[in-house]
């Protein structure tokens, strides 16, 4: 993973699943099947039923007894909004203040004109103008009217005499703004701004490192966050995001320590669970079992669905299991069909094989301890890749009857390869809106197998395996030849057909 455009929401792929991840925040499905027993680490450390927050709660802040009642106190501090002369007409800007908490935006933004046609030089008016303008664009769904709201906000800093408070928040909203439309150069100058005007005030460089990681610039980031921990040491937010930085870059032992004591420091924005899903992942790559007390206490946070189903995309309430049958997952002519017609699938995908062009891609996600595998996709999110199709014809036409499928845009329908000495990390997929079939094409006698929460199977040539992909699972291929299968994305059953329709790619 690259950047934070692909693991912030931080997501990793699945066995096979090569896919940027999507961008909807849904709810986090809270229950799961007491089937599926806990990792040891962490029946150790849970009583039966709800465990005590104490149980798993973060060891103490290190910072002194003054830092954090000096924090305390910034913390509680009320910003000031008003210089010398918007004091003299409070009245008045609290007056169309009280019509825009109403959320009378239209109304608003019709007084806040008025006063700066009285008042132009009012920088209280011209940043309540902008949040008019602000709630009006959310309020009409409207780009055009959010673009004058940035502009406005803009426009504070040139007021005259404005409050350091007012400043910063108006041109930290003008960045947020700017993310939101995607004008992520734009935010990273405007912060830019920001920090040469508040050089010392460190929780602006730790926005500005957002933006480049959103910018896929994780030097520039990773510059931001050195110079923010070289100034404030015990700063949670700089140490998680540069502990993820490390991270992206492989460098696994590192990260540990700073997304640790990040997580630990409680700071805002630091209690998320692409940090404890980044913990965790460092942690199992070193081999410490401590990984399972990090997602336990994730899951305890409302992160997690459970300690094994750590996908971050979901929707709330659907039946959760690492294994299903065809008959539970009811898609049963679609299985039907995969394994009556596994020759023709399998003889398509060695043709593909075969020709020097190279159709197979290799894994870029950092999924491997060590080791070769490539895919060969022919349906991504929903859509048809149609120079792929054409090499595998038939295969493409027998699926075009199955849109549970075909039209999964959370899913792929792809091939996969893997060669002899390859071990997958343990890992989750993206979401737990789709459920993840394999279908065996060569499979090696012994040495290739799958493992899905605390279950290990192996495919058979010619069969079906059904798994939800959102729980934790793990690959090994110790064979002596290399190993094909099928992969096919089903949307999960319990899906209405609105959300299939609505719910944002994967």
């Amino acid at each position: 993973i690259d950047n934070i455009q692909e693991a912030l929401p931080v997501q990793e792929g699945d066995e096979d699943d090569l896919s940027a991840n999507g961008s909807q925040n849904l709810d986090v499905e809270s229950e799961i099947q007491d089937a599926v027993p806990l990792p040891e680490a962490v029946e150790d450390l849970v009583e039966k039923g709800e465990p005590k927050e104490e149980a798993i709660a973060p060891e103490p802040d290190k910072r002194s007894d003054s830092e954090m009642k000096k924090e305390e106190k910034a913390k509680k501090k009320k910003p000031k909004l008003l210089n010398k002369f918007d004091k003299t007409i409070k009245t008045e800007l609290d007056a169309a203040e009280k019509l825009r908490k109403k959320g009378k935006s239209e109304e608003a933004l019709q007084a806040f004109n008025e006063l700066l046609r009285k008042y132009p030089q009012s920088p209280r008016a011209k940043y309540g103008k902008a949040q008019s303008e602000d709630d009006l664009a959310e309020k009409m769904r409207s780009n055009e009217i959010l673009q004058r709201a940035i502009d406005t906000y803009g426009k504070v800093v040139d007021m005259s005499n404005p409050t350091a408070d007012l400043v910063k928040l108006a041109i930290r909203r003008q960045a947020n703004r700017q993310q939101f439309l995607g004008h992520i150069k734009r935010s990273v100058m405007t912060l830019k701004k920001l920090v040469s005007l508040y050089p010392d005030d460190f929780s602006i460089k730790n926005e500005l490192g957002v933006s480049y990681l959103l910018m896929g610039d994780n030097n520039n980031a990773k510059k931001v966050y050195e110079e923010v921990l070289a100034i404030a040491p015990n700063d949670g937010f700089a140490k998680v995001h540069y502990g993820f930085i490390l991270k992206a870059t492989n460098q696994i032992a590192e990260s540990i320590p700073y997304l640790k004591e990040g997580l630990m420091s409680g700071d805002p924005g630091t209690d998320d669970g692409r940090f404890y899903f980044h913990l965790g992942d460092a942690l199992q790559r070193v081999g410490d079992q401590d990984a399972y007390t990090w997602y336990e206490l994730g899951h305890k946070r409302g992160h997690f669905a459970s300690v094994w189903q750590r996908s971050l995309y979901n929707v709330n309430g659907l039946k959760a299991q690492p294994w299903w049958t065809a008959k539970e997952i009811g898609y049963t002519d679609l299985v039907k069909a995969l394994e009556r017609n596994w020759k023709l699938i399998r003889d398509e995908g060695l043709a593909v094989m075969d020709k020097e062009r190279g159709f197979f891609l290799p894994e870029d996600e950092n999924l491997r301890e060590k080791g070769e595998w490539g895919q060969f996709t022919t349906w991504q999110q929903g859509r048809r890749i149609d120079n792929s199709c054409k090499q595998v014809p038939k295969t493409c036409a027998l699926l075009e009857r199955f849109p549970e499928s075909t039209g999964c845009k959370r899913g792929q329908i792809k091939y996969s390869i893997m060669q002899p000495g390859t071990h997958v990390w343990p890992h989750t997929g993206p979401t737990n809106c789709r459920l993840r079939m394999h279908l065996g094409l060569v499979i090696p006698k012994q040495g290739c197998r799958i493992r899905c929460a605390n279950d290990t199977r192996e495919w058979k040539e010619g069969k079906v395996i059904i798994f939800d992909d959102s729980f934790e699972h793990e690959v090994w291929q110790d064979a002596d030849s290399y190993r094909l299968i099928f992969i096919v994305d089903v949307w999960h059953p319990e899906l209405t057909a609105q959300q299939r329709r609505t719910l944002s790619p994967i």
